[in-house]
């Protein structure tokens, strides 16, 4: 059995997806997988044994997305399913061109719930874990991680002083992590230079694979609505996520037994809107580091 799959375009997405694809896999446990998609997607998941290739979409820079496209499906044999996790135009057009005996394509406003609840209904199939095939890092000792960044927009993203305020908590006790993209150097570098002891600071300085290996092996996380969410919640990692912007009950981590969602849930909560509309991010501001603090001391309580 050769499948192609198209990977959402968001690494948060694409996790979100796996409980889907290990569904297929049950079903054809011999298939052999064709994944597409950005570079986030397609590093996430180049760990899955059943991959087969993994193919970069690089549409975006030519000048004609369509016309790349057309050319790339033209140099692939064909498939026996061809599903695609994308909604747009261009991935209708992917599949008309793709060879391929069965072809799927999700349709973004057709199915309600969770997104992993989506993405599994539009293959009519029923998801359980998320799944990811990167190793956990094993650090020396007791690790919290610090993700304050989130790519959609500032809106998501939680004040640094706060973020400082629950490792200071922590540092007697844990060493600190703190993570973040190319694009999130800054907001990092501001926690670092509030936190009190010495820190490791990853932003800008992991791979994708680094990256899920070394939320994998955190003891515990303080994180935005983000990609390393939903790292952490495929390896049941003890969580904290702050939601202010977004809808938690579509996003939030899946099937994570210890992972808890801070939400006030603000009347012009969720906007959706990368930056805050009404100028006061209250939905984020009015959320103090003691009540991460408290779920985190939860946490480690169960350990005891």
């Amino acid at each position: 059995m050769n499948i192609f799959i198209e990977l959402p375009t968001w690494l948060g997405d694409t996790i979100m997806a796996t409980p889907t694809i290990e569904e297929i896999i049950k079903k054809y446990p011999q298939s052999k997988i064709t994944f597409f998609g950005s570079f986030v997607s397609t590093e996430a998941m180049k760990s899955h044994p059943n991959s087969s290739e993994v193919i970069l979409d690089e549409s975006k820079k030519s000048t004609s997305r369509l016309l790349w496209l057309h050319a790339m499906v033209k140099q692939l044999y064909s498939f026996d399913t061809a599903i695609s996790f994308r909604s747009s135009f261009n991935s209708k057009f992917l599949l008309w061109f793709l060879k391929a005996q069965k072809k799927i394509q999700y349709k973004k406003n057709k199915y309600t719930g969770h997104q992993v609840e989506k993405y599994a209904k539009s293959l009519h199939v029923k998801p359980i874990d998320l799944k990811l095939y990167q190793k956990p890092y094993t650090f020396t000792r007791p690790t919290i991680g610090i993700n304050p960044g989130a790519t959609y927009g500032s809106a998501k993203r939680w004040y640094p002083k706060e973020f400082a305020k629950v490792a200071n908590h922590f540092s007697k006790t844990h060493d600190i992590v703190i993570f973040g993209g190319p694009d999130e150097i800054k907001i990092a570098n501001e926690v670092e230079n509030l936190i009190e002891t010495k820190v490791t600071n990853l932003a800008g300085k992991t791979d994708i694979t680094t990256l899920i290996e070394k939320v994998a092996g955190l003891s515990l996380f303080i994180t935005n609505d983000s990609g390393p969410m939903h790292i952490a919640a495929a390896y049941k990692v003890p969580t904290v996520a702050l939601f202010g912007p977004t809808k938690h009950d579509e996003t939030s981590q899946w099937n994570n037994p210890n992972g808890y969602i801070i939400s006030h849930d603000l009347e012009c909560a969720p906007c959706m809107e990368r930056n805050c509309p009404l100028k006061h991010h209250e939905c984020m501001k009015s959320i103090k580091a003691d009540e991460v603090i408290t779920l985190l001391e939860h946490h480690l309580s169960l350990d005891k």
